[in-house]
């Protein structure tokens, strides 16, 4: 059930609708209600992993309990690991167990030994990456004590499958979500409004400029042998803007939905492209899957460490960003895209102006148009990677890029398609202190002219929306 569908329309009303009669005071009821329609919402997509889900919920609930009761040092770290393995397994077996076979199959193709393997073609589930990260994340916390597990399974199990953020993220922590299904949610209407306005932001970003930006940007990765180096290099910054506008569009309408239901989600964006530098770009960019990764990965493992010295520093820096790569999927291209990046953080933070200078301290400081030349440059070939099917049409298309095939050739493709894109761009600038454009509306402008902008942000969105296009990171 797409967040940009009909269906999910009429779901959301229906829910919200009986969640509130219910009433601010049957909280448990509430918490029932929200968990069928998690379930209901999940099982819509693909029934057959809904036990999949409520297995891991169940695993790391019960690994909490027993790592919270467990005196012995042994024990817990057997729990902890037993939970660790489970999350992890079923991520291998779902998300990267085809692309482990095919690459020991073409090992051993290419030695001119005969293959006769019979390969399990896996499904994927939706928000594998996600819920499974979220649980996992929640074990951790019980064994280090920076939370006490929850007794109440029920609570437990909204917490993991909360709809509005369980395919896609935000990844929340369970010190931050989890209380707010344990206190009491009373009726909100100015919420409830605020959260209409998100997920109506939300939607302009995903069909409106996503969508639109998604057909000129497939066709010119899927033939880029049409078109020349200065279409390609075009087609690349924009495919930056299309996957923005695509998962922020989702973060929005996902955080805007829960506050319907009186809760609260991280924001997953902070208008990443008016970062200076990749390391300031990375701090706004699907915040919470980098804070995911800060906290799990690359602090325990530079602290893993007596002496924390620049080299640790720049190894940890690669095999976090190289694990953020293979996190998005199982192909060459994505460890590639991670490779990139890691190596682009690693330069900017090692110190080369002075003792303690750094480039991504001194870029802030130098002239607009050199920062903005520096960091669409890298976030262009960055994209490449995370866009091409291959490691060979990757560089098919950074070749033809870099060595200025037909440069003079200039495709009207893209053109068409950027009125969208240059609105979301000029009303996010003059609303950058707010969480989205729309947040606070009606204190700066008439009710009659408020209205307009909703209604024509509907029509457009009736008129103009392509027939139920999935988001971008529901693959992942």
């Amino acid at each position: 059930m797409l967040f940009n569908s009909f269906d999910f329309g009429v779901f959301l009303v229906i829910a919200y609708t009986l969640y509130w009669l219910v009433g601010s005071n049957r909280r448990t009821s509430q918490n029932i209600l929200l968990l069928l329609a998690s379930y209901l919402f999940y099982g819509l997509w693909d029934w057959r992993f809904l036990g999949l889900l409520i297995a891991s919920s169940l695993i790391d609930y019960l690994a909490g309990l027993a790592i919270r009761n467990s005196k012995q040092k042994k024990t817990r770290k057997f729990l902890l690991y037993t939970s660790i393995l489970w999350n992890l397994g079923v991520l291998f077996t779902f998300k990267y167990f085809n692309f482990f076979i095919d690459e020991f199959t073409s090992l051993f193709s290419s030695e001119g030994i005969a293959t006769s393997f019979t390969i399990w073609n896996v499904i994927i589930p939706i928000g594998l990456s996600f819920y499974t990260f979220q649980t996992m994340s929640y074990t951790i916390d019980v064994y280090k004590e920076r939370i006490q597990p929850t007794k109440n399974l029920l609570e437990f199990l909204c917490f993991v499958s909360f709809f509005p953020q369980l395919v896609a993220g935000p990844i929340e922590r369970a010190k931050f979500l989890l209380p707010q299904f344990e206190n009491k949610r009373i009726f909100n209407l100015q919420q409830s409004k605020e959260g209409l306005r998100q997920i109506l932001w939300g939607l302009f970003k995903k069909v409106l400029v996503a969508d639109k930006l998604g057909l000129a940007v497939t066709l010119a990765f899927e033939n880029p042998e049409n078109y020349g180096a200065l279409t390609l290099a075009f087609a690349a910054a924009l495919f930056s803007f299309q996957v923005y506008c695509d998962f922020s569009g989702y973060t929005d309408i996902a955080v805007g939905t829960a506050k319907l239901f009186g809760f609260k989600l991280h924001n997953n964006f902070r208008i990443p492209y008016l970062a200076k530098s990749i390391t300031a770009f990375w701090q706004r960019w699907h915040i919470t899957l980098t804070n995911w990764f800060t906290d799990y990965v690359y602090i325990p493992f530079i602290k893993s460490f007596k002496k924390i010295t620049v080299s640790i520093r720049v190894i940890g820096l690669l095999v976090t960003m190289l694990l953020v790569g293979f996190w998005h999927g199982a192909n060459w291209t994505f460890l590639a895209f991670g490779l990139f990046n890691g190596v682009i953080l690693a330069v900017e933070r090692i110190p080369v102006f002075g003792k303690k200078k750094t480039l991504a301290k001194w870029l802030p400081t130098t002239p607009i148009l050199v920062t903005l030349l520096y960091f669409f440059s890298i976030t262009s070939i960055s994209s490449i990677f995370f866009r091409a099917e291959s490691i060979a049409d990757a560089w098919f298309i950074l070749q033809r890029i870099f060595t200025l095939v037909d440069v003079t050739k200039i495709s009207s493709l893209i053109g068409g398609k950027l009125w969208y894109l240059v609105v979301l761009i000029i009303a996010e600038i003059l609303t950058i202190k707010k969480a989205f454009p729309l947040q606070e509306l009606q204190l700066k402008i008439p009710k009659a002219a408020r209205w307009g902008i909703y209604y024509l942000i509907i029509i457009l969105l009736v008129r103009y929306a392509e027939p139920k296009e999935a988001f971008i990171y529901f693959q992942f």
